[in-house]
């Protein structure tokens, strides 16, 4: 069931999955950084924000649980969270999990998909998807290849003889104890049909593909799944392409009429008309984070960037005066009003993280109780 029902925020992270169903948007993952060291996220928690009240909630997740990963590609078809690949601390991978958001009781439990017909793709991260026709159609990303998988589709980047784990030899049934591992990125296309739950590769028809990349994002408009911008070694990219998901043709570098965005990765392209794309944000090629927005009308092909007054942040220690709320309990109702609800979300964030570790332990408590009882 939910572990808090309390009025709090998502603490800020990176590598995330983020998709929206209904009125709600649900975060899951990531990593935050501490003291130069990134520090991945439970992978029990998943939070909901509910986009009418403006509330965040978080919720304790159960079942076959995907280890905590960031730069995992997340997609919603019917009420179904899909989460593929990503990077955690024994590398990248290539498993896919479910979990159904539309629970009556509060209860999201994880499922691990392995009764799957074809070849998912290898294991990556930073990778793309378009939903179209109850499929989740998958693009580019970063990861690792054997000599034997090595394509046109993908761009070398490193490699290395590595020892191969003994799980990887269970699962794959690769004997070898040494092999070449190539790294690098990718622009094949792989498609999972939720209906079969099954792999397969789409024959691409004709067009000039985009060059390989990760930490782009995609679109869908109608038939065509657009993708723009993304990273290949220490270059961003601004280019816009489409493939149409009928035909399996590549449109090429779409010519743009006037002004370009500029180059970025890890950004959010939203479509929000028939004829319309929204782009936001993300990481710029001097790895300054942008929050720029703009509008691409695919019939002229023009971008127009919005307007919007930049927004200042409080230079305090947020977290420590939410940890300490009740020493500075006569001094928080002195603070400006802008930065009173920023104060404010920390302390209701803080309040929600020390009853889940309450929650947690009772459970805990619980659970030993059980095991003592039923040994004797």
């Amino acid at each position: 069931m939910a572990d808090s029902q309390l009025f709090c925020v998502a603490e800020e992270r990176s590598g995330h999955c983020a998709v929206v169903d209904g009125n709600f948007l649900y975060v899951w993952g990531g990593y935050v950084s501490i003291e130069d060291n990134e520090v991945y996220l439970p992978n029990d928690e998943i939070w909901t924000y509910d986009i009418d009240s403006g509330l965040w909630t978080m919720h304790l997740m159960e079942g076959e649980l995907p280890t905590s990963m960031s730069g995992s590609c997340g997609a919603c078809i019917n009420g179904k969270l899909y989460v593929f690949g990503g990077y955690d601390d024994k590398g990248y991978s290539n498993r896919l999990y479910f979990v159904n958001l539309r629970t009556r009781d509060g209860t999201y439990i994880w499922e691990k998909i392995t009764n799957f017909e074809g070849q998912p793709p290898t294991p990556r991260d930073k990778l793309s998807c378009w939903v179209y026709k109850d499929r989740l159609i998958y693009f580019g990303g970063y990861g690792c290849r054997r000599h034997n998988e090595l394509q046109d589709c993908f761009d070398v980047h490193d490699a290395s003889w590595v020892r191969l784990p003994e799980l990887f030899i269970a699962q794959t049934g690769f004997c070898m104890r040494e092999e070449q591992i190539f790294w690098g990125w990718h622009n094949d296309v792989h498609i999972f049909d939720t209906k079969t739950q099954s792999w397969l590769q789409p024959e691409i028809k004709g067009g000039v593909p985009p060059q390989p990349r990760a930490a782009h994002t995609c679109a869908v408009l109608g038939n065509k799944g657009y993708i723009f911008g993304g990273r290949v070694l220490q270059t961003r990219m601004n280019d816009l392409h489409y493939l149409n998901l009928d035909t399996w043709t590549w449109s090429g570098r779409i010519p743009v009429n006037g002004e370009n965005p500029k180059h970025r990765s890890w950004h959010t392209l939203t479509p929000i008309a028939d004829d319309t794309l929204f782009l936001f944000g993300g990481l710029s090629a001097d790895n300054v984070p942008l929050s720029d927005g703009w509008i691409h009308n695919v019939i002229t092909n023009c971008w127009k960037q919005l307007t919007h007054l930049p927004k200042t942040k409080p230079r305090l220690c947020l977290d420590c005066i939410g940890k300490n709320a009740i020493i500075l309990e006569s001094q928080i109702s002195l603070l400006p009003p802008k930065l009173l609800q920023q104060v404010l979300k920390k302390i209701t964030f803080w309040t929600a993280a020390n009853h889940r570790e309450e929650q947690r332990a009772q459970k805990e408590e619980t659970e030993n109780k059980y095991q003592w009882i039923s040994g004797n």
